[in-house]
């Protein structure tokens, strides 16, 4: 009968190899009660490691994984990710690994993705985005033994390291920045309820109003698209006592309720001031540029990915300091305007050859 290996372990455990490789080496990364289980799986099945396998380095795919929830075309608008994504592969392909991206529709997919991922040994480990408040990720993958990064403002985690910087700073200095032009009346487009960051933008502006003794200040839910931004911006606007300040939580939010506050003939910063989130590369090129947050999306993924890679090999961390977002301002914000909210744009006029074609008609 043939000795029992690695593999049969892992399948009769239901978790990955790498999960039995750190049990049975007793290296961190799996859950006390998923170590446990490998352990006494591995005394049933009779397994005991051979001379050669310990001579050998342990098998890697030599990839990690991205699995999004998402749409494939909010991605393609996020500026975020390509850059996170750069940061990434410029520490990957230093050391022979692969990026292996997964687009699914929705939070079941995903956790099965992990599930299969580890299964099938195709990444040595994975990065977890758009964590959210409750979330139920970080476990599964701990109970699988799947190494993961937690991408996050900062935020600690009881199963997995977290790297990310911390966003607060940045939409305090906008508010704060806001309230030294005059404006009172600071709205806020954020992202989901149910996600981290989302909420900790959110709290951020909240706190720092209540801080000045401002009452609290319209806020409209959004999923971080251009069209809920321009939607949000719509409502807004259309407010018995609109605000003179809107702060997004993201660029390309901010720039729809640009677009959409230009067309109404709404002069920016004259009589709304905008403020985004990302700092994205064209916001300093739009008309007017655009007053942002900015956070280094590449350093963030080099980090995410160096801190990755540790875990993977059971080295100690890299210390990692990211720098804290900070605000970079610009001409869509200016002083407050005491007048009147918003006047609808003023008719066109028409040329002379427009009306004498009308006149025909």
């Amino acid at each position: 009968m043939p000795r029992p290996t690695i593999n049969d372990v892992a399948l009769a455990a239901g978790v990955s190899k790498g999960a039995v490789s750190f049990a049975l080496h007793d290296r961190p990364g799996v859950a006390p009660a998923t170590r446990e289980r490998i352990l006494n799986v591995a005394r049933e099945l009779g397994w005991t490691p051979s001379a050669r396998a310990r001579a050998l380095s342990v098998s890697k795919a030599l990839a990690v994984g991205l699995v999004m929830a998402r749409r494939p075309d909010t991605l393609r608008a996020d500026p975020f990710f390509p850059s996170f994504i750069a940061g990434v592969e410029s520490v990957l392909s230093d050391h022979g690994y692969a990026l292996l991206l997964q687009m699914v529709s929705d939070p079941d997919r995903e956790r099965q993705s992990y599930r299969r991922l580890a299964s099938e040994g195709r990444v040595d480990g994975v990065f977890v985005t758009d964590l959210l408040v409750a979330d139920e990720r970080p476990e599964l993958l701990s109970e699988i033994g799947l190494p993961a990064v937690i991408l996050g403002p900062g935020n600690k985690n009881p199963y997995w390291p977290v790297v990310g910087a911390d966003d607060a700073p940045g939409i305090v200095a906008a508010v704060e920045h806001l309230l030294a032009l005059g404006h009172t009346r600071i709205a806020h487009v954020g992202g989901p309820s149910a996600v981290v960051h989302g909420v900790s933008r959110r709290e951020a502006w909240c706190g720092t109003l209540r801080a000045a003794g401002l009452p609290d200040a319209p806020f409209v839910e959004t999923d971080f698209s251009a069209e809920s931004g321009a939607a949000a911006t719509r409502h807004l606007l259309d407010l018995d006592e609109p605000p003179t300040a809107v702060i997004y939580a993201n660029d390309l939010m901010a720039m729809a309720g640009l677009s959409l506050a230009v067309s109404r003939g709404i002069d920016v910063p004259g009589r709304l001031s905008i403020v985004g989130f990302d700092d994205t590369e064209i916001a300093a090129h739009l008309q007017p540029a655009l007053t942002s947050v900015r956070q280094d999306a590449i350093a963030w993924g080099r980090a995410a990915a160096t801190r990755l890679l540790e875990l993977i090999d059971g080295t100690d961390p890299t210390p990692v300091e990211l720098a804290p977002a900070a605000l970079v301002i610009r001409a869509s914000t200016g002083p407050a305007n005491s007048g009147a909210a918003y006047a609808a744009p003023s008719p066109r006029r028409r040329s002379t050859t427009e009306r004498a074609r009308m006149e025909k008609q």
